[in-house]
């Protein structure tokens, strides 16, 4: 989901006078959308819900068509696929889609890398502009195998990857060797960069709380599943 693997950016902001702050009125924060499909998201996530289900209903189904899993069970019961084509040019084409431990489809994110709209957030589909998520720094995800080929998923950001020699142009198994995250490059199945950009997450399950929320009261977490981020 929102934060998965994802450290939270806090902001600090410097007051430079008195004065100043006298002489500007304060901004009233931007209201937060409410989590149900409003106009015509409501059509966006009917569509999406019909289409991803038809297509996707299991995780074979995404690997079939290019999906790979990267991620353990996060807090709010999901296991994220991923297909590295991080540019959703359509809803028809999801950058990751989400499971449940059982197999069930859950729901998907959708993105635009940041470069292709920096300045504001994706107006796409009926969806309105503040429900897209801003990712504005890259990070490296690996996928580990021990003996058995059992998988382990991680990730590291991106500048401590480069200090170990490693580049977001061509990642490689080296660099994790060298942090000590592997034993032996052998041990790393798979290695990507999640690109600076933006996010949107919709259920494509029922949700009573709304299709744009993050938790899901008919979703229930396994015992294992992961409480923090990164």
């Amino acid at each position: 989901m929102i934060n998965r693997f994802l450290n939270a950016v806090v902001a600090a902001f410097a007051l430079t006078s008195v004065a100043a702050l006298a002489a500007t009125p304060a901004m009233a924060p931007k209201a937060t959308p409410q989590p149900k499909p409003q106009g015509a998201e409501v059509a966006f996530v009917s569509a999406i819900q019909k289409d991803l289900n038809a297509r996707f209903p299991t995780p074979a189904d995404a690997e079939k068509a290019g999906y790979f899993r990267y991620t353990n069970e996060d807090k709010t019961g999901s296991i994220s696929y991923a297909n590295l084509q991080w540019q959703s040019d359509d809803p028809q084409h999801p950058s990751q889609l989400w499971y449940s431990v059982n197999g069930k489809l859950l729901g998907a994110d959708f993105s635009v890398l940041l470069d292709k709209s920096p300045n504001a957030p994706p107006s796409l589909w009926g969806v309105n502009p503040q429900r897209w998520e801003k990712f504005g720094h890259s990070h490296i995800h690996y996928i580990l195998t021990d003996a058995n080929g059992k998988e382990t998923y991680g990730a590291t950001k991106t500048a401590k990857y480069v200090a170990a020699g490693g580049t977001e142009a061509n990642p490689t198994a080296d660099p994790l060797v060298k942090m000590g995250i592997a034993k032996d490059a052998s041990q790393v199945k798979k290695v990507f960069v999640f690109p600076a950009l933006w996010d949107l997450q919709v259920w494509v399950t029922p949700n009573p709380n709304g299709a744009f929320a993050e938790m899901n009261p008919l979703v229930k977490p396994s015992a294992t599943a992961e409480k923090d981020d990164m």
